[in-house]
């Protein structure tokens, strides 16, 4: 195992626009008086939501939701086409069963839809500001679009040679654990290079058909329960594997003085990540391993995990559980946001079955059986309660 790696990202030290000073008077994270611009629904004297401000905030989601949706579905839309045109041309037979049934795109979109009704109905509760995704401008957003097609042929040739192990070479060896050193996904670069970087979030939410921010942000709904009524500058929050910062960004909108750290073992990701979050004050990027987090014990509040354990072997998720058990304090809080496990929603136990396959996940199979409460348990960690969200699930723990 490779020692844990240290370097510390320079904190982003751009000041928050007007509105986010605003938003970070109320310890909570909340505004202490609603403002329909922000997302949160006014009350009326008599305690019920406004109409108008209401039917304000919807429209404003819904036209910033809609056409990221329309986006990344058209993305996967010509993605199958163009696999089954190569697979044609190649001579190849369709792709990899299902052993048992699964959701078709009727029921995929239903369930979508469930997801983002419970993002929305968080933002009228005020548990988070109107989501801005910060996707980039049209130039950003077309040049990621293009890391994304262009990767397509290479993805290709590596799913149907199982050619996985592009990344290790003499100069990674040694320097980066050795399940870490794959080519995940089968994308080129592994998570190690800031192409790779660059394209990630375009790939996932192309996976997650436009629905991965409003995912990430189930999370936020747990670190509410805690964090609200309290003086935000006085916690702290650890997103152990942050990737480029996409939870992260999430978690400032709602907590813009909450001192946040953000560790991965990427440092392209983690180049990414701080362009993505150079609007943030009070967050630290550092490269770390989650095997040995360079955290003092018992520091802090709450800790997240967002799309990582089902991509370490079964092994290294108990490691990582003690470290996450080690760095929380009482009675703080462990989110983890993953994919479904089996038996979860039994009807996309085929579906579910099937993404290995289609894109290299080597642990993923370990995973969907994996007894995380056992595994909590055995930590010092109480499960608290699973939440499914569309494909993923939202799993929360306190310490004891």
């Amino acid at each position: 195992m490779s020692p844990p790696l240290i370097s510390r990202i320079s904190r982003p030290s751009s000041a928050p626009d007007a509105r986010r000073r605003r938003s970070a008077r109320g310890g909570g994270g909340t505004l202490a008086r609603c403002r329909i611009w922000y997302g949160v629904v006014s009350l009326r004297s008599d305690g019920m939501a406004d109409p108008i401000s209401q039917f304000a905030t919807r429209i404003a989601y819904g036209a910033r939701q809609l056409p990221r949706v329309a986006w990344y579905i058209g993305h996967g839309m010509v993605m199958r086409r163009l696999s089954r045109t190569v697979r044609a041309r190649a001579g190849q037979g369709p792709p990899p069963q299902a052993r048992v049934k699964v959701p078709d795109r009727r029921r995929l979109y239903a369930d979508m839809a469930v997801l983002f009704q419970r993002d929305l109905a968080n933002v009228e509760a005020g548990i988070y500001p109107l989501p801005a995704d910060h996707d980039g401008t049209l130039p950003v957003v077309l040049n990621r679009s293009r890391l994304f097609f262009e990767d397509l042929p290479d993805v290709h040739r590596r799913r149907e040679r199982r050619d996985v192990r592009q990344v290790l070479t003499e100069d990674t060896r040694g320097k980066r654990p050795n399940y870490y050193l794959q080519n995940f996904h089968f994308q080129s670069g592994g998570w190690l290079t800031p192409e790779s970087a660059q394209r990630y979030d375009t790939q996932v939410e192309v996976l997650l058909n436009g629905s991965a921010n409003a995912t990430r942000r189930q999370a936020l709904l747990p670190l509410h329960e805690v964090f609200a009524r309290r003086d935000q500058r006085r916690l702290k929050l650890l997103d152990v594997g942050c990737g480029t910062g996409r939870f992260l960004d999430s978690f400032k909108q709602a907590w813009p003085r909450l001192p946040a750290l953000g560790i991965d073992l990427s440092e392209a990701y983690l180049g990414e990540a701080k362009q993505h979050l150079k609007q943030w004050c009070w967050i630290d990027l550092l490269v770390g391993n989650a095997e040995a987090l360079p955290v003092k014990s018992e520091s802090q509040d709450a800790v997240t995990n967002i799309f990582m354990l089902h991509e370490l072997p079964p092994k290294v998720r108990r490691v990582v559980f003690r470290e996450f058990a080690r760095v929380l304090k009482r009675g703080g809080r462990l989110v983890v946001v993953d994919s479904l496990q089996l038996g979860d929603a039994p009807d996309y136990d085929g579906m579910l079955e099937l993404f290995p396959r289609s894109y290299h996940e080597p642990y993923y199979t370990s995973y969907l059986k994996e007894d995380f409460r056992d595994i909590a348990a055995a930590c010092g960690l109480a499960h608290l309660r699973d939440v499914n969200a569309f494909v993923s699930k939202v799993m929360v723990f306190a310490k004891r």
